[in-house]
């Protein structure tokens, strides 16, 4: 990975994803590679690579190496997952064990794009299927208290899995808990996983969502959620009073 750096692409990278001090991603270094790339690197590397040698992906300085750390992890969750191994003994050992890491590294993922593109892919579809690592609202709601804003984010964003397979109900809880979050990050997240409810689930229920907390809600979460409506009908939401 080091030999494909691309300074100027590392540049505008640093820029998008506020590395600059006092900004939430302050500090972090990327080599300049794009997703596609190191996706490729992810499944090349899933294949051969023994799991215990994951974290040392994980702790890497690199942004793009912990990205294809966490890569490594959904490709090889996503192959103990299918219809056909959802209930195998050693399957769903393995499940868990990948979990497991996750969760023991979860402050590697230090910034959104990093949680996105693994925590539906791996909490999110763990919730759906068999595990004996015991209570899995016990597990997200660890995640919901954490003083971390990033295992935070995993709480609210990997319900986006559940809510694609038709059970809203983890996006709505964790869109409540998480309703009064002071950071932006967890705004969008919030509104991002409302509108996932409506889209999937129906605008009715993301209307009653919203006759009971709209008011409440930071303006970045209310937009975000109300972005599949007609105009109209998000002029209506946005300009109700605001206690924000």
């Amino acid at each position: 990975m080091e030999s494909l750096q691309d300074e100027q692409q590392r540049q505008e990278l640093m820029r998008f994803f506020k590395t600059g001090p006092g900004q939430y991603g302050e500090g972090d270094e990327f080599l300049g590679l794009k997703v596609p790339q190191t996706r490729l690197v992810a499944k090349n590397v899933a294949r051969d690579l023994p799991i215990k040698e994951v974290p040392e992906l994980l702790m890497s300085h690199w942004h793009e190496v912990r990205l294809c750390g966490l890569l490594v992890l959904v490709e090889r969750f996503g192959k103990q997952a299918t219809k056909r191994l959802e209930n195998d003994d050693c399957a769903i050992g393995e499940r868990d064990e990948i979990v497991k890491m996750y969760l023991q590294y979860a402050e590697q993922a230090n910034n959104w794009d990093l949680v996105d593109l693994s925590a539906p892919k791996i909490l999110g579809h763990w919730l759906l299927l068999p595990t004996r690592l015991g209570d899995k609202l016990t597990v997200l709601d660890a995640l919901a208290a954490s003083p971390c804003l990033w295992r935070q984010r995993m709480s609210i964003v990997c319900t986006l899995r559940t809510t694609q397979a038709g059970d809203p109900s983890w996006s709505l809880r964790y869109a409540l808990i998480h309703l009064h979050h002071p950071h932006d990050l967890m705004h969008k997240a919030v509104g991002w996983m409302l509108r996932e409810v409506g889209k999937r689930d129906g605008m009715d229920l993301l209307r009653q969502f919203l006759t009971k907390h709209a008011h409440e809600m930071p303006r970045t979460a209310l937009r975000y959620a109300i972005e599949k409506m007609s105009p109209e009908e998000r002029h209506y939401w946005m300009t109700l009073p605001s206690k924000t």
